[in-house]
């Protein structure tokens, strides 16, 4: 069981850290990489900016539930 969540911890942070990368920030980032710096001009958040940001909430939510469990059972 350690064994499962230490490896789940360790595909959500990477996920994470992917994630984050690919957020529009103020400047340019890596977003405008993949073509983020399109769907900027056509004004406001794009259902594109949408999904990530849900996805990002979704691995931040099992990122955080994976952190607790090994806490738990680690203790």
């Amino acid at each position: 069981m350690t064994l499962s969540l230490s490896i789940l911890l360790i595909v959500a942070s990477i996920l994470m850290i992917v994630l984050v990368l690919l957020h529009k920030g103020k400047g340019s980032g890596l977003s405008d990489l993949f073509g983020g710096g399109i769907s900027s001009t056509y004004g406001g958040s794009s259902v594109v900016e949408k999904n990530l940001d849900r996805i990002t909430i979704v691995v931040g939510g099992v990122w955080f539930a994976t952190v607790v469990a090994l806490s738990l059972l680690l203790k």
